[in-house]
């Protein structure tokens, strides 16, 4: 017999519920839970766990169900600890200066990693956000296109559009339903709708209102050139906005407030006691009232209230309370001198006189004592008596020595206050410009300098003393200056430096100021970082305040460190030019020459700067000489045209020859052909392109040569042939397309082979703008506006040329209509951002609307964005010619001299 127990007997497995198996559910009361207990702990848990495994006979797993696994011991990571708030080892450290140097070692060390890598980060950012917003175009940007056509749909086209609704049969009965029911009518509405035809023949007795204000009362009136004007209005600002960049984008704002500006603009604003109900000064009165009773020892609610009793017309109530403030606060300077303003006269002599009684030490209140007095005599009775008490006071001394008519007398009152405070500057300086001889100056400077060790202004007053006196010394002063500025641990910044050297050349010390850059130009940078490119914009940055001599002494330290350095030799010159003497220019240049030889550029800028001055045998001279170092094309081609412009034909002639021979490239061949064309010499010109196509078949300049010549002899195949053999070999030229196409046009007469040809070149160089802009006027010259539109639409989609300026201009100007240009050149200015041909169109839209200023204004940005485009300077000359003053004619058309465009749609031709 088994001791097995029956099935009823046995005990029920673990987490069994009865019933649940065939859906019955049931509820738990607080009897059946009993009494609160703890749960069980981790240890049986674990027991229960790997009795469970055994039973299985699966491997023991851990408390959380998985396998043995090692807990981990510390899950504080010490990546995570708060490096503010240490802990283990350093974490008692005391914080001493030494911590504090390294850490401003390190601090100095990031910025200046920062500042290397912040242009290319800044590029690499910009780009990824305009990448990011061409893939992921904004819906309003999408379709401001669409938008902008509605503008043209008919009253017709508007009512034959279907209403939206939901005209499923269940819901159309509904609707049809619902129109049957029929609803009581209140009877204000019958009544209204009686009276509404009725005559009123009575007289209005009331004021009679303006038709403006008769309009506004009702709405049934619009005044439409108000609203046009105010459209106007808002467009303007966000053009001006647009053009200032995204750089301002935040300000402005509703949270972006200036709180300097916002309080300066609450003193500036000047109360009027007739602007103000009596019922509002009783109020504050009775406030102010309150604060002096409730805290009696508070100057500022006396002074609050005096100035209300004088806004309020009544000075005597207001002189009273001010009197009561002085007596029981004797020690507030702000309360005496608010007394001594609201009296006048003998009074105000006596406050001052009980003020600085109580308050001896009070420069403030000596020195309106001081402006009290009428004759000189007693003010500096006064300021004598002041210094008895305050004979440390800077400010009371320099009074005292400015009312000293005897320059023996101011001299004595120097050397006093000097000894009386030896660590003043200012005192001594003033000292050091009236004494008699040059060495009692050097002995107070020196004076000065040590009992001011850590101060550069010093040592620079004693570089200026030197400069004055035309001694050789002042370069071996601010070398000691920078040695004991640097033992002394008291160096400015580079910047600081700069700022010296600029105000010493303003005040005319230009040696001083030279001497400054060279020893400190280069102070705390290694010779690692990249110190050209600082020193280059340190110069554009003073050249841009307009400090000049600094900005020479700067490229003169680069140019001694990189002698050799072209851009800077480029860079110094340019100054030169434009703000500098003719002679000065022609001797940088002639350095510029001996240290970098090999520069064609600076030869030819050279020779160009003779020539310009008149002096044609000094550019020969100048170009013999650049033969014999680097006879080059550059150099040839700028021989030929200064023989060219001075009419030495055959001579030109002659050395084009010669440059063929020895500096045979391409730019060589294609000027000896255009030199034959231009002398009328079509069958020269001819051999000379077909010997040039045959060493530079890829060139496709000499292309579109040989087909011109072949044009202007009425040749139009023979042209044709040229233009689609040059398309073959150079299929990535696009002025070759566009000629060919304009061929096919202007002489072939067709417009289909012209379309064809630029459809095919659009094929063959995609997101091209100049074909793009071509396929478009051609349909406006053809008369086809609607294909021209649907062209440009295309043209200016994210994913073609939507940042063209060329597109967006002939949008504006020859595709819109003029009330649509406006909005049209905002939405253009944001989407290109800077773009010369853009800005010299949104001028031409406000020149047409006669608001001359904003045109010129726009004109401004036009040519400062993109200086070599001929075609704005034009238009700007254009517009000068018809509302310009001679002064500004003159100062555009030396801007111009200076920038010598040389590119330019309408410019080059």
């Amino acid at each position: 017999m088994t001791s097995r127990k029956d099935f009823l007997s046995q005990q029920a497995p673990e987490n069994y519920v009865a019933g649940l198996g065939r859906g019955a559910t049931g509820f738990t009361t607080r009897s059946d839970l009993g009494p609160a207990r703890e749960g069980p702990s981790e240890d049986q848990i674990k027991e229960a766990l790997a009795k469970r495994a055994a039973q299985l006979g699966a491997p023991t797993p851990s408390a959380y169900g998985a396998l043995e696994r090692k807990e981990e011991e510390n899950d504080d990571d010490e990546r995570f600890q708060d490096p503010e708030n240490e802990v283990g080892l350093f974490a008692t450290g005391a914080y001493d200066r030494d911590d504090d140097e390294a850490d401003r070692i390190y601090q100095d060390i990031d910025e200046r990693m920062d500042r290397r890598r912040k242009a290319r980060r800044e590029t690499r950012e910009k780009q990824e956000r305009e990448d990011y917003e061409a893939k992921n175009p904004k819906i309003q940007q999408q379709f401001a296109d669409l938008k902008r056509s509605l503008g043209s749909v008919t009253d017709e086209q508007w009512q034959n559009i279907p209403e939206v609704g939901d005209l499923t049969g269940k819901n159309r009965r509904a609707k049809q339903n619902l129109r049957q029911r029929f609803y009581a009518v209140p009877d204000s509405v019958i009544a209204g709708a009686r009276n509404s035809t009725e005559f009123d023949t009575s007289v209005n007795d009331g004021a009679q209102t303006s038709a403006s204000g008769a309009d506004n009362v009702d709405g049934t009136m619009t005044n439409f050139a108000d609203i046009g004007a105010a459209r106007d209005k808002v467009l303007q600002v966000n053009l001006d906005k647009a053009a200032m960049g995204s750089a301002d984008a935040n300000s402005g704002s509703a949270s972006t407030i200036d709180s300097k500006g916002y309080l300066t603009s609450l003193s500036k604003t000047e109360l009027k006691s007739q602007n103000y109900d009596i019922g509002d000064v009783k109020r504050v009165e009775s406030l102010l009232q309150s604060v002096i009773k409730t805290n009696s020892r508070h100057p500022p609610g006396y002074i609050a209230l005096a100035r209300l009793h004088e806004l309020a017309g009544k000075p005597v109530k207001a002189r009273d309370v001010m009197a009561q403030c002085c007596s029981l606060n004797p020690h507030s300077e702000d309360a005496w001198l608010e007394s001594i303003r609201l009296n006048e006269g003998h009074n105000a002599k006596v406050i001052a006189a009980a003020s600085v009684k109580e308050n001896p030490q009070s420069t403030r209140l000596w020195t309106r004592a001081t402006e009290l007095e009428t004759d000189q005599q007693s003010k500096k009775r006064v300021l004598r008596r002041a210094l008895d008490l305050l004979p440390k006071s800077v400010v009371l001394w320099k009074q005292l020595v400015q009312l000293s008519a005897d320059e023996g007398e101011a001299r004595l009152l120097l050397s006093k206050a000097c000894s009386e405070i030896p660590a003043s500057i200012e005192l001594h300086l003033a000292l050091a410009r009236i004494v008699e001889t040059v060495d009692e100056a050097r002995k107070v400077l020196n004076t000065c300098r040590r009992a001011n060790p850590k101060n550069a202004e010093v040592w620079i007053a004693a570089s200026r003393l030197e400069e004055q006196v035309g001694s050789k010394n002042t370069a071996n002063i601010m070398k000691r200056a920078v040695q004991s500025l640097a033992n002394e641990n008291a160096m400015l910044k580079r910047e600081e430096w700069i700022e010296q050297a600029e105000k010493c050349e303003e005040e005319g010390a230009i040696l001083t100021g030279q001497n400054i850059i060279r020893e400190t130009l280069s102070y705390s940078l290694d010779e690692d970082d990249d110190r050209k490119k600082l020193f280059m914009e340190d110069a554009q940055a003073s050249i841009s305040r307009g400090k000049y001599e600094t900005a020479r002494a700067i490229y003169a330290y680069i140019l001694r460190i990189w002698p050799t350095s072209k851009s800077a030799w480029e860079a110094s010159a340019n100054l030169e030019k434009v703000h500098g003497k003719k002679e000065d220019l022609w001797n940088v240049l002639e350095k510029a020459v001996e240290a970098v030889p090999q520069a064609d550029d600076l030869w030819i800028q050279y020779a160009n700067e003779k020539y310009q001055s008149g002096d044609v045998d000094g550019a020969r001279i100048v170009l013999g000489k650049a033969f014999n170092q680097s006879p080059s094309e550059n150099i040839y081609l700028e021989a030929i045209n200064l023989e060219a412009r001075n009419g030495q034909i055959d001579q030109a002639r002659d050395l084009l020859a010669q440059a063929r021979q020895e500096a045979g490239t391409d730019r060589v061949w294609i000027k000896s052909v255009a030199f034959a064309r231009t002398h009328d010499d079509n069958a020269t010109a001819l051999d000379l392109v077909t010997q040039a196509l045959h060493l530079y078949p890829a060139q496709w300049k000499l292309w579109a040569q040989k087909a011109q010549i072949y044009s202007s002899q009425r040749l139009v195949p023979q042209a044709r042939e040229a233009y689609a053999t040059g398309t073959r070999a150079c299929p990535t030229a696009i002025p070759l397309w566009v000629l060919l196409a304009q061929l096919e046009e202007s002489q072939a007469g067709s417009v289909v082979k012209a379309r064809s040809v630029l459809d095919r070149a659009r094929a063959a160089n995609p997101k091209h703008a100049r074909l793009w802009l071509e396929s478009v006027r051609l349909e406006r010259r053809a008369g086809n506006l609607a294909a021209a539109k649907n062209l440009m639409a295309r043209a200016l989609q994210p994913s073609e040329c939507h940042r063209s300026g060329a597109l967006w201009a002939e949008r504006i100007w020859h595709l819109e209509p003029r009330t649509q240009r406006k909005p049209l050149a905002l939405e253009a200015v944001k989407a290109v951002e800077a773009d010369a041909t853009l800005f010299a169109v949104v001028a031409r839209v406000f020149w047409a609307e006669r608001k001359l200023e904003k045109a010129v204004t726009w004109f401004e940005k036009a040519v400062l964005v993109d200086s070599d485009c001929g075609d704005t300077w034009a238009w700007y000359w254009k517009f000068l010619g018809m509302h310009g003053s001679e002064e500004k004619r003159a100062d555009v058309m030396e801007k111009l001299r200076l920038a010598e465009p040389r590119h330019g749609e309408i410019w080059a031709e």
